[in-house]
């Protein structure tokens, strides 16, 4: 029993802490992200093992993750604001050209970061050639242009 409550604490400890930590986080990994995602991967072992290095414990501990994870799943599909709260939502960062600044702080996102997607995905220069520049909810920039 002692795995399965640990194996729930760490899922939904580190649920909250990669939701607080922002969409941006995750799609683009910078050489410090990686070495940070190792080293809280040695952290959870550590946690969800304690002592019992057993493989049985092991077992019991990757069947809880996957069973809470399948859970988890179910709960978004069926409750849409539960899906909000644990994906997030999309956020409208430049709308018609015009840069939402307390959004984009919010999301802690700069201007350039916009632009560096609107140069990649669309070749445009210009911020007055953005109309729309999307957060989205994977941490990806979508940019649709003028």
């Amino acid at each position: 029993m002692d795995a399965i409550v640990r194996a729930l604490f760490i899922y939904l400890f580190l649920l909250l802490v990669f939701r607080a930590a922002g969409k941006r986080q995750f799609s683009e990994l910078t050489t410090f992200d990686l070495v940070l995602v190792l080293i809280i991967a040695e952290a959870t072992q550590q946690g969800l093992l304690g002592q019992d290095f057993s493989v049985t414990y092991a077992a019991l501990v990757i069947l809880t993750l996957v069973g809470a994870d399948i859970v988890f799943s179910v709960f978004k599909l069926r409750f849409p604001a539960f899906e909000k709260a644990v994906d997030g939502v999309p956020t409208v960062l430049i709308e018609e050209g015009r840069v939402l600044d307390h959004r984009m702080r919010r999301a802690r996102v700069d201007l350039d970061d916009v632009m560096t997607q609107a140069r990649l995905s669309h070749g445009l220069e210009r911020l007055d050639q953005v109309r729309y520049a999307v957060l989205e909810r994977d941490g990806r920039i979508s940019i649709i242009p003028r």
